[in-house]
């Protein structure tokens, strides 16, 4: 203790503390990710639009993509998200079984979301679209499509290998109701992937 935090508490003052403890540093470091990652979906949503509108072949994506099996997968990432915030609140109560039940949950949403997205590259590609040669109309609407949708891909197989971290220590006691700031972060991130994604999925497959 300093001499003047030892004045202070000898005269019944409280010394003044930092606002940033080694928690909040945790939740303002992904804070910052998260607003650099939204300017970057930002950018390809963007310049999607901008194509989008430049284009004059441009095809109808509702006769292109799967509407059906993509709205399933997203509202089975909307159900990961609930599950998520579920296993927040079990470990903010000490249910250290229900927290890891919760993140299995999860994981196992983003592992299905992944599949499936696997599954529909797929039967375009087969349908011929690729990056070049694109017979459905516009060249660029392939590439746009696959950026993009690659692009949020990486950060839903990002989330579940770090989410797979964060159970793997939930498995080893390392959570509890006085410590579970790294599962609320890697909800903010799991939440923020989620909330992209409908944003991904309106732009691309919708409008």
């Amino acid at each position: 203790m300093t001499q003047a935090a030892t004045v202070d508490h000898t005269l019944g003052v409280e010394p003044a503390e930092s606002p940033l403890t080694p928690e909040s540093w945790g939740k303002l470091g992904m804070w910052l990710f998260l607003a650099g990652d939204a300017m970057s979906f930002g950018g390809l949503l963007a310049a999607y639009g901008a194509i989008r509108y430049a284009s004059g072949d441009w095809p109808q994506p509702s006769h292109v993509l799967g509407i059906q099996l993509t709205a399933f997968m997203t509202f089975l990432l909307i159900c990961s998200s609930v599950t998520m915030v579920k296993g927040l609140a079990a470990i903010q109560h000490g249910d250290q079984a229900g927290l890891r039940r919760f993140l299995a949950l999860t994981i196992l949403g983003g592992i299905i979301f992944l599949s499936m997205q696997a599954y529909e590259w797929t039967h375009l590609i087969e349908r011929g679209m690729r990056l070049s040669g694109n017979p459905f109309g516009a060249s660029l609407f392939s590439t746009t499509f696959f950026c993009a949708t690659g692009f949020h891909g990486c950060h839903v197989f990002g989330g579940v290998v770090y989410l797979t971290c964060v159970l793997v220590q939930a498995m080893r006691g390392r959570y509890s109701a006085t410590n579970w700031n790294s599962v609320e972060i890697v909800a903010l991130y799991w939440h923020f992937v989620d909330l992209v994604w409908i944003l991904v999925f309106t732009f691309v497959y919708l409008v």
